[in-house]
């Protein structure tokens, strides 16, 4: 993937580390932000330049601070 795509992986990662260890599965976070299952798949692989309304909306749902979504 090219060098200005990863940002967006890992930014994917860091969303599906942190639904997983909150014990949520991609459809009850989708559910739980108003967005597509689907949706967050593709945010999780870094194949989404996800907007900022909808990283208010995953940080919201996780109750997470949305910068820590940006932290290691």
């Amino acid at each position: 993937m090219a060098d200005k795509y990863q940002d967006l992986v890992i930014f994917g990662e860091r969303v599906k580390a942190v639904r997983k260890n909150q014990g949520l599965s991609q459809e009850e976070l989708a559910a739980k932000a108003d967005l597509h299952r689907t949706y967050i798949g593709m945010i999780e692989r870094g194949e989404k330049n996800i907007t900022l309304l909808n990283i208010l909306k995953i940080a919201r749902a996780l109750n997470f601070f949305p910068g820590d979504l940006f932290k290691d």
